[in-house]
This record gives structure tokens, sequence and C-alpha cells, in this order.
């Protein structure tokens, strides 16, 4: 293993340079300073560092979790099991007994190692506010639009609890030492950023200019544990990849990038408050997995290739396998892109015509909106949006309560990050006057979508493009 991880005070740095250095840059970081005031670093853990595990029996323990078995691989992951939070805190105890030679009748299957992973906990517990997200990751697309839509609506392929059609994508991690994740890119290739409230971590990245290295000869299976006995005729890039490692100590925060492969084993009893999440940065990932994933499942139905549903059919399975087809996504953009409109438009009618300067704010949804537009740019030759039948009108989203929340929310994130109250006035006034401002207010394929943004940015943007 190599080279290492840098670590930076938080504190210190503000969104701008985290945006430029990491994010824009597609490189992980470790950040301190940012769990100071986190009620769950005083109330999960114990006076002698440890998990307290009480609390969590006593307060959240008929919760039905996700729980891995680290020691039994099922396909590309480890086995999951369903059970309560007081079920595994249960095992995990009796498992420690055993281990410090308190409890001799423990057998091989009482000491499975077993980590929960994927606990929905802020859905489930909305009162109590364990944590804040940091500034630095709060322009979080993803988390905002599955908090007032889902994803992916066809019932053919949505589940309440299926692991890639989440309600979103926040979740808390608890395992004893020795739990461990195998090697793995996060879903979507989003971002994500994993705070340990307690314990500590070791990971192991792999950048994606080496990703290649740890797959198979076809690219269609990588490696499950680089500690393994990795086979050389099966992966033979494998050894020339280049690995980073960190050290993940209590009250720290690790930053990962799209793309990135890890893999982290605890090297003691730990909790993690851990996000995936997308925003302007990284949304091309998102589209270029996508298509990677909708041309693999052209390729694996090929023989159906004449059926008339065939197009419909590769749709279903990325949905299915992925967790959004082009529609959703397409969707999804759509409704970012009217959002950040809307707020464009509330911050241009409330200016002062005289001395108005374009704000911190205002270049960042300049940016975002421009994101977008360079996605839709990509979608055109294919006819993503097309295809799909889609039909996204900007005054029917006006009407809609979740629309205004979805809008509201990604205001207020543009407060935090650039600490000027000036966006989230009341949205209802500027219904009447957005209609005269836009011919077009209709959005039913990628073409549409780019005009509309051109429109928006020329009437509302004028020369400060940002």
């Amino acid at each position: 293993m190599g080279l290492k991880i840098e670590k930076v005070n938080g504190k210190e740095l503000s969104y701008s340079e985290f945006a430029e250095k990491y994010m824009a840059q597609n490189q992980p970081v470790v950040l301190t300073g940012l769990m100071d005031d986190w009620r769950a670093c005083k109330d999960w853990v114990s006076a002698n560092g440890k998990p307290n595990l009480h609390f969590f029996s006593t307060h959240f323990g008929k919760s039905k979790v996700q729980v891995a078995d680290c020691g039994t691989r099922e396909f590309t992951d480890q086995k999951r099991i369903e059970m309560t939070v007081s079920e595994f805190i249960d095992h995990w105890l009796r498992v420690s007994a055993a281990d410090n030679g308190d409890n001799t009748d423990c057998g091989a299957a009482g000491r499975s190692l077993l980590y929960l992973k994927d606990w929905h906990f802020v859905k489930e517990y909305p009162e109590y506010i364990a944590y804040r997200t940091p500034m630095d990751f709060s322009d979080d697309w993803l988390n905002f639009y599955l908090d007032k839509y889902r994803m992916h609506n066809d019932p053919d392929t949505y589940s309440e609890r299926n692991e890639i059609s989440c309600s979103d994508y926040r979740f808390v991690y608890m395992g004893s030492k020795g739990t461990w994740t195998p090697l793995h890119a996060d879903v979507f290739r989003s971002y994500s950023w994993s705070a340990n409230v307690c314990g500590k971590k070791q990971w192991y990245f792999l950048p994606p200019s080496q990703h290649h290295l740890v797959f198979d000869r076809n690219m269609k299976s990588s490696v499950y544990n680089i500690f393994a006995d990795v086979s050389q005729s099966k992966f033979p890039g494998f050894e020339k990849a280049i690995w980073l490692e960190c050290s993940q100590e209590e009250n720290e925060v690790i930053f990962v990038p799209s793309g990135w492969y890890h893999q982290v084993h605890n090297l003691e009893d730990t909790i993690s408050i851990n996000h995936n999440w997308f925003n302007g940065y990284n949304l091309s990932w998102v589209w270029d997995l996508l298509l990677k994933d909708y041309n693999e499942a052209s390729e694996y139905i090929e023989d159906l290739k004449g059926c008339d549903d065939f197009e419909e059919l590769c749709q279903r399975n990325l949905a299915a396998n992925t967790g959004m087809n082009f529609s959703d996504f397409f969707i999804f953009i759509v409704r970012f892109a009217f959002a950040n409109v809307v707020l464009l438009h509330t911050l241009v009618h409330g200016k002062n015509e005289t001395s108005w300067e374009p704000s911190e704010t205002v270049q960042h949804i300049h940016f975002n909106l421009k994101s977008i537009r360079s996605i839709a740019v990509k979608m055109k030759p294919i006819n993503a949006g097309d295809r799909q039948g889609v039909l996204l009108d900007l005054r029917k989203n006006l009407e809609d309560h979740s629309f205004i929340e979805l809008c509201a929310a990604v205001g207020k994130t543009y407060e935090l990050i650039h600490g000027r109250s000036e966006v989230t006035r009341a949205l209802s006034q500027c219904k009447e006057t957005m209609f005269s401002n836009f011919i077009r207010s209709q959005v039913q394929c990628s073409e549409d979508l780019v005009t509309f943004i051109d429109d928006a940015l020329t009437k509302l943007g004028g020369d400060f493009s940002g």
C-alpha cells in the first residue's frame, strides 16, 4: 500500500476552497473539526470511548435494519440479514463476551461478525437531530430530491426496502472490530462522506484512472477483497494498482470522490454516519454510469432486439439494476433546472436595479444550471429524454407543494453556503412574473431542456455568467 490522503482542518476551509480543491478535482480528503456539536457524539459514545450499545437498545431497539455477515459472500457483496437493532446488539455483546472468554457456549455460527449497514436513521427518527450535515456536503441534490419524490415509480421495479431504490441515502453504520466492507465504488458513482462518531477505520482507495486494474479481462466483475488470494489469471492488472490509504480516527470525516473504488476495515468498535450525494460537480459521473449500464443492459438482451418492447425492457432493467433509468434521471435534472431558475428569478427580481452585482449565490446557480445543460447536451444524440414521452411543465410544478419545498431546501442551502439570507423569500410571489418571462415553460426532451436553460440565463443572467 502506498500514498497517504491529506487531513485538513475543516473549520479553516471555506466552501469555495473545498469545492475547487476536492469536489472539482475529484480528490479524497479527511476533514477534522466538523463534529464538535453533534448530539450523536455525546449520546452514542460511552465514557470509555466505546459505542453506547445500551443507548441504542433502549431508544432505537425496535428498528428493523439490514446487517451484513462479514464472513459470508453473496454475489458481489456480503450476505444481508434483517433483524432488529436490539437483536443485532445482543449478537454483538455475545460475540464480544465469547472473545473475552466469558461465554464458552457461543458456537461458531454465533461468533459471526455482523455489521449494521445502510440504516436510514434520519428518515426513521426525524425528530432526533443526531447531527447536522457539514456545510461542505450540503449541496445534496440526491437527498433533497428523495425527501420529496421517489426516484423511480414503476411498481415492477420499485420496492420500499430495495437497497438501490432508497427513501434516502443518509445512513448509520455500526460494527465491532474486524467488520469490513468489500471493494466497491459508490451507488450512482455519487460522492460520499463518512463521519466516525467513535472508533477507527482503515480505508484503501483506488483512483478512477486505475479502476480497470481490479476488473477481470472482460470488465464484468471486480476484486471482492484486496487482501485475499487474488487470481492473477482472472485479474491480470491487480498487482499494478497503486493504492492510497488512510486511518480515520474518531471525530474525523472522510470525503470519498466519485468513481474511487475503496475497501474499508473497522480497526475498533465503530459507529459512523454516511451520506451519498451528488450535485453539479459530479452530475456527469451519474450520467456516464447510466449510459454504461444501459449499454450493458441492451447487450444482455440483444437477442430480443427485434421486439416492440425492447427499449422498455432495457429501461426497466436499468432501473432495477442501477436505481434509475433515463426517464427518472431526465425528470430529476429538469426539476433541478426548474428549481434553480425559480431561485434565480427570485433573486433577480429582488435586486436593487442601480447597485446590484451578482452574488456568490447567483454564480452558484449559474454553475449548477450550466452543469445540467452540459448533461442535457450529452443526452441529445441518443434521445434519452425524447424516447420516454416525458412532459414537465414549470407552471404545473409551481402549483406542486413538493416542488416548492424542493426550491426552499435548495435555497436554504445556498444561504448556508454563502452566508446571505437572500434566497428563500415567499416563492409564491414570483409565480405571476415568472410566466411572462419565459415563452416556453414546457420541457419534453433534452433539446427543450437546453433551450429552457439558455432562455433563463439570457433573460435572467445578463452578462454575469460567473
